[in-house]
């Protein structure tokens, strides 16, 4: 495993690969550290291709060793064109990448595989996750096949679906009466209390790292090539910035020849701290949610300025997609690609329209938009399509109906 340490970001103190949430000297985040002339001597298109078709294919990159027996493997999911989605928002050519295809249907599972891996490494017994509803569904979904404990901590207003999703695996969930960014404060301060594993409290550093395998599978295949641009949603802003993190990664050990993508990222306006910073040009600013985008809806944002820095570094660019918009956005994905993503998938769509709005895609780029999450997880904004004709059993009545008798 080419990962050696881990190191803050903010005052370059390093540790060793524990579970260590924030450095001790300034409260830090911290990133693992990696060998790279050995991943670059070890790691070829042809062992990557020869691995298991999950995110372990990619284990030489990852802070953790990949399991013996490997369980509810996530990762590897479809990369599919979009053509008639392209004709519809004006790029030259459009691919989704279709995360509803992990085993609880959004790309938490990648996270928490990796964080699970290295919490039975270090002999934990119990996962746990302050969520807004796909991590939690992840959690618990790990915990059952791996023989673990579970424990979730959410808003008590979440959409039922996701509740249920969660439910059924046996996790203990806590419904907190206050926002997300409520249940994550007191994940935190449960962290330095309980011997459990916080997913993306205490065990955040390789949490994280699970992220880049969506932007390895994209370069893989497109036949170890990148798009132009990739459209992601923003939550915390680590799955942008990690995504953006991955390609310069494959480059750097020679799998890739080919510049990181643009980044464009898409946060709903009723929680668009990021995408504010963005335009201002100042830091992150917390701010309380009021969003239909409830698996968006993180007011204080871990990995915020590094997302805005990660659009800066790449070209890209951050958008605040109104409220109204999602739902459609949501209907306009599905009537065009045949595919049904949560409001997180409705704020992307959001994004890359205003993105080639405003010039910067076009008829000529090629685009990947990360599709996180299943829209059966979120059905509310668009429940207003659901408007059957009612007929009797009645050949002759649908016949009548369409024109075929007069």
């Amino acid at each position: 495993m080419p990962a050696t340490s881990l190191r803050c970001r903010s005052c370059a103190t390093e540790y060793a690969l524990e579970d260590i949430g924030t450095c001790t000297a300034c409260f830090g985040p911290l990133d693992p550290v990696y060998d790279w002339d050995a991943l670059a001597r070890r790691v070829t298109r042809e062992t990557i291709s020869a691995g298991p078709a999950s995110i372990w294919r990619y284990a030489p990159f990852l802070p953790v060793e990949a399991p013996a027996d490997i369980r509810l493997a996530p990762g590897f999911t479809p990369l599919v064109r979009a053509p008639r989605l392209a004709d519809e928002v004006g790029v030259g050519e459009l691919w989704l990448k279709l995360d509803t295809a992990n085993p609880t249907h959004s790309f938490k599972d990648r996270v928490v595989a990796v964080a699970a891996a290295k919490a039975r490494e270090l002999g934990i017994g119990t996962l746990a996750c302050s969520s807004t509803g796909n991590l939690a569904n992840a959690v618990a979904a790990r915990a059952a096949a791996e023989g673990l404990d579970a424990a979730v901590f959410c808003p008590a207003d979440l959409e039922p679906e996701k509740l249920v999703a969660t439910a059924v695996y046996g996790a203990t969930i806590y419904a907190v009466r206050g926002t997300y960014d409520d249940c994550s404060r007191l994940t935190i301060e449960l962290s330095f209390e309980l011997p459990w594993g916080f997913v993306n409290v205490s065990l955040r550093s390789y949490y994280a790292e699970g992220s880049k395998t969506v932007a390895f599978e994209i370069a893989e295949q497109l036949d170890w090539d990148a798009p132009d641009a990739v459209v992601a949603p923003i939550a915390s802003g680590s799955l942008y910035s990690k995504i953006a993190e991955g390609f310069d990664q494959l480059r750097q050990v020679g799998l890739v020849d080919v510049e990181t993508p643009r980044l464009v990222g898409g946060q709903a306006e009723g929680c668009s701290p990021v995408a504010t910073a963005f335009a201002s040009g100042e830091p992150v600013t917390p701010v309380r949610p009021a969003t239909i985008a409830r698996s968006l809806a993180i007011g204080n944002p871990a990995d915020g300025d590094k997302a805005v820095a990660t659009a800066r570094s790449t070209g890209g660019a951050i958008y605040a997609v109104a409220e109204a918009d999602v739902g459609a956005n949501m209907a306009v994905l599905a009537e065009h690609a045949g595919v049904f993503g949560e409001t997180a998938a409705g704020v992307s769509l959001g994004a890359l329209r205003r993105a080639v709005e405003d010039g910067e895609l076009g008829a000529e780029d090629r685009v990947v938009l990360v599709v996180t999450g299943d829209g059966l997880k979120t059905p509310g904004p668009v429940e207003a399509l659901l408007e059957p004709v009612r007929i009797d059993a009645d050949a002759d009545a649908v016949l009548e109906r369409l024109g075929v008798l007069t």
